[in-house]
């Protein structure tokens, strides 16, 4: 894989992951009533604890995957198997997905407190399905450090978009609406299930399962 077919993946992967539409209407809704000066900082807030969590699993999410003695490959095919569920939700439109909010966890964050660490940095932002695609994609560099950069940029790419539409939260509530909304996540849905289905696809062949 060239590098710009792996940016290609790592951008489109990481976009869809991050859910920029998605994490900024449950942003909005958890500061409706906050002054902006406060909504600017807990979005920068929020953004910077993910970006260092999804840094931390980038640089050492191999590495402990190699402690457990689990292969790259079989992490590829459960990676790829959760990616693809969270595809399928958000095809059939049910927010969040594999990184919403129960119940009792939105009940939590709207108590008095600080919210930047819970909920928003985890799980919206550097949620199951984010720290997946971020291991997965960085297995895919075989320790080739121009590889490497290329996936630690479309990270902090990704970050960056959803930190902007964190901030514009109102502007795409105005523009997009519930259809509009919607209509997004199905799609993105559908290049996240395709891109579930290769790594599943490319785990199976590095483990040659059905080798003769």
């Amino acid at each position: 894989m060239t590098l710009s077919e792996l940016a290609a993946t790592a951008f489109a992967t990481l976009l869809v992951a991050f859910g920029p539409v998605e994490t900024a209407a449950v942003f909005g809704g958890l500061t409706a009533g906050v002054h902006r000066h406060e909504r600017l900082r807990l979005a920068w807030q929020s953004v910077s604890i993910a970006g260092v969590v999804l840094l931390a699993f980038a640089f050492f999410g191999l590495g402990v995957l190699n402690t457990l003695r689990v292969s790259v490959d079989a992490f590829r095919v459960a990676g790829g198997v959760l990616l693809l569920v969270q595809a399928t939700q958000m095809i059939l439109a049910h927010p969040g997905g594999l990184a919403a909010l129960t119940l009792g966890e939105r009940r939590q964050a709207m108590e008095p407190g600080e919210i930047a660490v819970f909920p928003l940095a985890f799980p919206l932002i550097a949620g199951p399905p984010t720290l997946t695609a971020v291991v997965l994609l960085m297995g895919r560099t075989n320790h080739d450090l121009a590889a490497a950069t290329v996936v630690i940029g479309c990270i902090l790419v990704g970050l960056a978009i959803t930190y902007i539409a964190m901030l514009s939260t109102e502007l795409l509530a105005r523009l997009l609406k519930v259809t509009g909304a919607n209509v997004v996540a199905r799609l993105s849905g559908m290049i996240l299930a395709a891109l579930a289905v290769q790594f599943i696809f490319d785990g199976l062949k590095g483990a040659r399962l059905f080798a003769s």
